[in-house]
């Protein structure tokens, strides 16, 4: 079976979590006898507004195109950001020479839904993974601009008045007058109408690919509310491989309560939230490590700096290599994850089972989906410092806690159970699209 992959970036330049998922999937298919080529995109700023550009390399032996282009030069970017005629005419012509029995896309942003409607177009069979909420959501995250979270069902006014929010000349007289606010975005028509138009067009492209993969039940019943025909979703958990050996899951000796945050420095992973609920506990024996890349968010990485430099407890402790997990892990009783958005399947819990660490997280989506409270883990009240703070003075006030906690964690699935789960529906899909073999 000859299989295209596509998603919005791809390593060596690129490796976070969709990253590393369709590399991990890409890998283990072709090592299994599968030929699969990789598209993405390497850079949105590139060209002059007149299409796009595009490399051919290997990575890992494996043949990926990489395409570029300019997106705010576009004649319509907010348009082109979910519906790219450049992406769809070139994928159009690369899946014609290509010629797969199929197309996988992991997420959908950058790729835009052109990606699916070119491969419609040549009757190529189509999966999705979700990784997030881009095909709801044009911020992603579902988190709106003035810091509340959206819930269904979702409007397009809403969505317009979010969008232009994010300049502060809309933010600030719709903190002071919102009402006033209110009346005004609903006379947008212009604005509201391009966000009907998107949410129109995505609903429709996900109702016609023919298979559907959440990692989660919440994203897929999130979907599902807004009108994604249920059928077509399937809920399949990421799986997670460690070379774990019994020294590996033994955490080193500390007299102190070691708390670790591994993900990205954003203020949407609410590591602030973390940060405070340990300012709130002066004189509490523990420690905070937060891992991660300091330099997307300067403005925010300023702000928790400032926040560690009153408190030698707090410490941001930069990137670690993804060979170095299990060493992190042993050195941390405790993770933390304290997003204020909704999350989907993080990584960073399975993760932490998988090296029998519990886990303490936000009350919310996806992560409350992975933590039973009191059996594998903690949940707090989301964005509320003094709720998590007084989580930590749990397991620092009883700390048989910790160890009933690890007791409580359950087996982390295989990277080949889920690549089991991912070719069964690789074959339905195929069959149905093939009926007569």
């Amino acid at each position: 079976m000859k299989i295209v992959i596509s998603v919005h970036h791809f390593p060596p330049r690129y490796a976070s979590g969709a990253e590393l998922r369709a590399y991990r999937t890409a890998i283990w298919l072709r090592d299994h006898g599968y030929d699969v080529y990789v598209v993405c995109v390497e850079a949105i700023d590139r060209g002059d507004g007149e299409g796009l550009t595009f490399e051919d390399d290997t990575y890992d032996g494996l043949p990926v195109r990489r395409l570029s282009f300019n997106l705010a030069a576009a004649p319509d970017p907010f348009r082109w950001a979910y519906n790219n005629p450049w992406v769809g005419q070139h994928l159009h012509e690369y899946l014609a020479e290509i010629a797969p029995d199929l197309l996988h896309l992991i997420s959908g942003y950058l790729m835009s839904g052109s990606t699916l409607r070119a491969a419609m177009d040549l009757q190529i069979p189509t999966v999705v993974t979700l990784t997030d909420f881009w095909f709801l959501c044009p911020r992603i995250t579902l988190l709106r601009s003035n810091g509340q979270l959206c819930v269904p069902p979702f409007d397009a006014t809403t969505c317009a008045r979010c969008l232009g929010e994010q300049k502060r000349r809309y933010r600030l007289p719709g903190r002071i007058a919102p009402a006033l606010m209110s009346a005004y975005w609903q006379r947008q028509s212009g604005r509201v109408a391009q966000v009907q138009a998107r949410m129109d067009f995505l609903r429709e492209t996900l109702n016609r690919v023919d298979a559907i993969i959440s990692p989660s039940q919440f994203l897929r019943q999130m979907f599902i509310q807004v009108g994604i025909a249920a059928e077509r979703i399937i809920f399949s958990r990421q799986g997670r491989d460690f070379d774990l050996t019994p020294e590996k899951l033994v955490k080193m000796p500390a007299d102190h309560l070691r708390v670790g945050y591994m993900g990205q420095i954003a203020p949407h992973k609410g590591v602030h939230v973390l940060f405070e609920a340990v300012r709130q506990l002066p004189g509490a024996a523990l420690e905070v490590r937060a891992y991660g890349d300091v330099t997307p968010f300067p403005d925010y990485t300023s702000r928790l700096r400032q926040m560690a430099r009153r408190d030698p407890r707090l410490r941001l402790a930069g990137v670690y290599d993804r060979t170095e997990v299990s060493r992190v892990l042993q050195g941390l009783d405790v993770v933390v994850v304290p997003s204020v958005w909704y999350e989907n399947s993080p990584n960073t819990i399975l993760e932490a089972f998988a090296h029998r660490t519990p886990v303490i997280v936000s009350d919310l989506g996806g992560m409350a989906e992975l933590v039973e409270d009191g059996v594998n883990g903690l949940r707090f009240v989301p964005g509320d410092a003094a709720s998590l703070s007084a989580k930590l003075m749990q397991l620092i006030d009883s700390p048989e806690l910790l160890s009933k906690l690890r007791e409580g964690i359950g087996p982390v699935k295989s990277v080949a159970e889920e690549m089991a789960e991912l070719l069964r529906i690789y074959g339905s899909v195929f069959d149905s699209a093939n009926p007569q073999g």
